[in-house]
């Protein structure tokens, strides 16, 4: 899904290989800040950093015979770093690594995001600036009413992106934190000074309280307003297929000098890019729903949440 739908720099911060590289990042923050400290040999992370390389068909073949990523990722990084890998990992536990890089993506990702729905509030409200004296029929019930602008139309989409784009920002800020605090984040092996320095360098904040995990309800609430606002481009999809109905053709999406409509009926002018932008607003309602069905772990973590998000985060 992501490759086929997305914007080139979005699918690359969902890579196998960006994962890879950012799990390697969050381990030396750890790394680095112990190093600053005295704990580690000087020079330790310069080496790993410079002799590691990353393989995902290695880590791949590893994680085949031990059924653990992260376990599978370091060793797969030992092979190359030598000795100094020994200095990776302590004090760690698997969520460590994996939800301090989630967060890292999660920013990456969205800045990009925020960065098209700005453009596209923009849009709109460039639309309903041209359109501010284009009169047109107002409906309730699919029923003419009043006269209205197709401006005002636009208006109302603009600002409704508006606060989608709030809602986003104020999720993503909920989502830029990460953990070192080890296993049921008791930071029985390294102190809350060390983890926020660490997270510092990767520009998060620590999980104030946390167990095993970053609190799932973050995660919940970054993709319900990824779906509202998913459900905002889908009520503007719906009004431009209505528009675009033979019975009413007040609008229309944009159609190619080459575009076909139908192998049948080629003359057909069909609106496939407002259909396409409801559908996968149905998919994004769903991520939202199975995000919120991520909040209740067991105790102080299970893994349930993990293949879930796998999919739903990146895709949404």
């Amino acid at each position: 899904m992501i490759a086929r739908y997305c914007r080139p720099e979005m699918a690359e911060v969902w890579s196998d290989a960006h994962r890879l590289a950012l799990w390697l990042d969050v381990e030396l923050a750890v790394t680095a800040t112990r190093e600053e400290r005295g704990d580690v040999p000087a020079g330790t992370c310069e080496r790993i950093r410079a002799n590691t390389r990353l393989d995902l068909g290695r880590m791949l073949a590893i994680e085949a015979e031990v059924h653990h990523d992260v376990i599978a990722f370091l060793s797969m990084v030992a092979e190359t770093a030598g000795d100094d890998a020994r200095h990776l990992h302590v004090g760690l536990t698997s969520s460590d690594v994996g939800d301090t890089a989630l967060a890292c993506q999660i920013q990456q990702a969205g800045r990009v995001l925020a960065r098209e729905t700005a453009r596209l509030r923009r849009a709109a409200w460039v639309l309903a600036q041209r359109h501010r004296r284009t009169p047109m029929v107002g409906r309730s019930h699919g029923v003419h009413a009043e006269p209205i602008t197709f401006g005002l139309k636009c208006l109302v989409w603009s600002e409704e992106l508006g606060r989608g784009l709030d809602r986003l920002e104020h999720a993503l800020a909920g989502c830029a934190v990460g953990k070192f605090s080890g296993a049921m984040g008791t930071l029985a092996h390294l102190d809350a000074q060390l983890e926020t320095q660490a997270l510092a360098r990767l520009q998060l904040d620590p999980e104030p309280v946390a167990n095993q995990v970053v609190q799932r309800d973050r995660h919940a609430a970054l993709t319900c307003a990824i779906a509202v606002l998913g459900g905002t481009m889908d009520k503007i999809a719906v009004e431009v297929r209505h528009l675009m109905r033979t019975e009413v053709r007040e609008a229309e999406e944009p159609f190619g000098e080459r575009q076909k409509g139908s192998s049948a009926m080629p003359h057909k002018r069909n609106p496939v890019r407002c259909e396409r932008v409801s559908g996968l607003a149905r998919l994004l309602r769903a991520y939202a729903q199975a995000t919120l069905e991520n909040q209740p772990l067991w105790h102080e973590r299970d893994i349930s949440h993990s293949s879930v998000e796998r999919v739903a985060i990146p895709d949404a």
